[in-house]
C-alpha cells in the first residue's frame, strides 16, 4: 500500500468533500484523516487529507484521473508521496541556537528532511556543520556584494533542487526578487518584540520595560520585512525576578520550538496561504512519533 496527501484549494461552494471523497473510494483509495476549513470572508476552501492507496495506485495516475474535479472546481491541488523528504537549504548568521535544534531534530528524526546545505555569511559554524556531513556554503555579504552574494546564494538552491530555505537566524535582508521567486518556499523566525523593540538587543530593551511575555513568530518571508503570512507562533512567561540574560535564554528556546513546528507543518503540507494570512490544520496522528516537537 503506498501512502499520500492530498491538498486541496479551491472557491468555496457544495459538493467538494463529496466529489473528493467519491473519486477516492472509487479509485481504491481509504481516507486515513481528512480536515477542511470554509474561509467565510475570503471565500475560500482548503482540504487536506491522508490517504492510503489500497491498490497501490501510483501518483501519476491519480492526478490525472482527478483533473476533471479539479477543473470543474477550479482547484490548486496536489497529491505528495507522504514518505519523501523536502529539500531544504539553512541559512544563519552568528546567532546558532535555531541552527543546532534542527541539526538534533533532524539527526534523530523528528524533523524528516534532507538538509542539502547550510549557507552562512559568518565561518563560526562552519565546522559544526561539516560534522553532520552537510555541505557548509559561506558567503561574504557586504552593502556592495549583496546581489552577488544573493546570486551564489540562488545557485545554490537550484544547483541542490531545494524546495524550502530556511532562515534560521539569518541576519540579513533579502531583496524582493529573491522574496518573490521563493515565494512562501522560505522560512522565518524571530523574536514577537516587533514593533516595539527594533534593532539591536530587544531582549534588554524588552528587560527595561518589564514585560511579562516573551514570544517567537515563524512566518513566510515576503518584501514586506517581518510581515510576510504567519506560520507559528508561542509565547513564555517571565517575571520581575528574571535577568535581561533570562530574557534571551528563554528567548532562544521559544525560537528554536517555534521555527521546528513551523518547518514541520509546512513540510508536511498543513499550511495553505490565505491572502496575508494562512490556514494551518493541526498535525494528524503518529505525526510525532519521533519525537514530540518543542
Amino acid at each position: 500500500m503506498s501512502r499520500f496527501a492530498l491538498t486541496v484549494k479551491c472557491p468555496s461552494r457544495r459538493g467538494i468533500v463529496a466529489a473528493v471523497s467519491s473519486f477516492l473510494a472509487e479509485t481504491g483509495c481509504n481516507i486515513l484523516d481528512s480536515q477542511q476549513f470554509d474561509d467565510m470572508e475570503t471565500g475560500n476552501f482548503f482540504m487536506r487529507l491522508s490517504v492510503e492507496s489500497e491498490k497501490g495506485a501510483g501518483i501519476d495516475d491519480l492526478v490525472r484521473d482527478f483533473a476533471p474535479i479539479a477543473e470543474r472546481f477550479k482547484m490548486e491541488h496536489a497529491f505528495l508521496d507522504a514518505q519523501a523528504k523536502m529539500k531544504v537549504v539553512i541559512m544563519v548568521s552568528r546567532f546558532g541556537h535555531c541552527l543546532n535544534d534542527l541539526l538534533y531534530r533532524w539527526r534523530i528524526g523528528a524533523l524528516p528532511i534532507d538538509i542539502l546545505g547550510v549557507i552562512s555569511n559568518h565561518l563560526d559554524y562552519q565546522k559544526l556543520v561539516v560534522n553532520h556531513d552537510i555541505p557548509f556554503h559561506y558567503i561574504k555579504v557586504t552593502k556592495e556584494t549583496k546581489p552577488q552574494a544573493e546570486a551564489q546564494q540562488m545557485a545554490i538552491v537550484e544547483e541542490t533542487g531545494a524546495e524550502l530555505i530556511v532562515l534560521a537566524r539569518y541576519m540579513q535582508v533579502l531583496s524582493d526578487q529573491m522574496c518573490q521567486k521563493m515565494s512562501g518556499r522560505i522560512i522565518n523566525i524571530h523574536h514577537s518584540f516587533l514593533p516595539s523593540f527594533k534593532g539591536a538587543n530587544p531582549y534588554k530593551q524588552a528587560y527595561a520595560r518589564g514585560v511579562k511575555l516573551i514570544g517567537a513568530t515563524s512566518h513566510y518571508v515576503t518584501a514586506d520585512l517581518d510581515e510576510g503570512p504567519i506560520i507559528e507562533q508561542d509565547t513564555v512567561r517571565v517575571t520581575h525576578a528574571q535577568s535581561a540574560g533570562d530574557y534571551v535564554s528563554l528567548g532562544r528556546d521559544v525560537e528554536s520550538a517555534v521555527l521546528a513546528r513551523a518547518i514541520h507543518a509546512h513540510i508536511h503540507h498543513r499550511v495553505f496561504l490565505n491572502g496575508t494570512k494562512t490556514v494551518v490544520f493541526p498535525a494528524g496522528p503518529g505525526a510525532y512519533e519521533s519525537e514530540r516537537m518543542g
